[in-house]
């Protein structure tokens, strides 16, 4: 049996310019952090021949071809073929559609544990290329490729999605002592509803494939302010950090009437005069998870909870997508 696990991530800045409609003509950059919040996948070999999937359903097939669950059906046929005998079950520490690239953590989770069963080693960058080609390729899903890097790679990491394709990755250089004092500060609160992605990103991925001045505009703007965020946490400067995270999300919620609601920008507002420098919607918006910078964390944490809004505790992964039994 062989057990993998992958990191759930936060973006910290530039979300939405490592598409490759906007990537593949100016080049993106995004700061993301993995949590210690993971998707577990197993895999074995049963007893009796055939396909058997363990997810939020179940499947018994005795081809790939059958398989329902897509991104599964992908990965079988890139590693095992068209009649393998197996058995893959899947666990998640918090559900999908949350804003936290469960997708691409599934994935690479996918990967390691297949390779794995092969005794087939994966360089971590290797990992997050195949995951890509499944989602982005095959799949052709309208998402980018952070998702699966910061799952493959975990940590506090830069990307830079470059106009040829590659990806240059360096982790972000903080002292220490400050990032346990980020940790401590970014504080996560569900919303209590999530939601598919797919809808938002498929209407950047067209309006920015047509050259839409107004996306090109918003895309250029998020990116800079990705790299000033880092400017900013690299010397230290965590409060400008929390300033840019709610220039971020003001400037987000231009993008599309469905990045946020009533509710959300209520709970936004309430949160800014508990104790929050700044904030987002977590992933592509619309629901899932709130991430605030604050320095008043107990102030924030009671006017949240006042709300309804439960808390995420979390701590930074470094380990990215891994084996734990084999």
């Amino acid at each position: 049996m062989i057990i993998t696990r992958s990191p759930l991530r936060i973006t910290l800045g530039g979300g939405g310019t490592d598409l490759p409609s906007y990537s593949r003509r100016f080049g993106g950059f995004v700061i993301t952090a993995a949590i210690d919040k993971y998707v577990f996948v197993t895999v074995t070999r049963p007893f009796t021949k055939g396909i058997y999937l363990k997810y939020s359903q179940l499947e018994k097939v005795d081809t790939v071809s059958e398989v329902q669950h897509p991104i599964v059906r992908e990965a079988l046929r890139l590693v095992d073929g068209e009649r393998p005998q197996i058995e893959i079950t899947t666990l998640a520490d918090i559900p999908a559609g949350t804003g936290l690239g469960s997708s691409g953590s599934f994935t690479t989770a996918l990967l390691k544990a297949l390779h794995a069963h092969r005794r087939r080693l994966l360089h971590p960058t290797e990992l997050a290329e195949l995951a890509c080609e499944i989602e982005i390729n095959r799949l052709h899903e309208p998402i980018g490729r952070q998702d699966q890097y910061a799952a493959a790679i975990g940590g506090l990491t830069c990307f830079t999605f470059n106009q040829d394709d590659s990806v240059t990755v360096e982790p972000l250089h903080l002292r220490y002592e400050l990032l346990h004092q980020l940790e401590d500060n970014l504080l996560l609160f569900f919303t209590g509803f999530a939601r598919s992605a797919a809808s938002i990103l498929q209407e950047q991925d067209t309006r920015t494939s047509a050259s839409d001045d107004g996306m090109l505009a918003h895309l250029h703007y998020v990116k800079e302010l990705g790299l000033r965020s880092r400017q900013a946490l690299e010397a230290g400067r965590l409060e400008e950090f929390g300033a840019l995270m709610h220039e971020h999300w003001e400037h987000k919620k231009k993008r599309s009437a469905q990045m946020s609601n009533g509710q959300v920008d209520e709970w936004y507002e309430l949160a800014r005069t508990s104790g929050a420098l700044g904030g987002k919607l977590v992933g592509a918006g619309g629901g899932g998870f709130l991430l605030f910078y604050t320095e008043r964390q107990r102030q924030l944490r009671e006017a949240m909870q006042s709300a309804g809004l439960q808390e995420l505790r979390f701590r930074f992964d470094f380990e990215g997508t891994t084996v734990l039994f084999s």
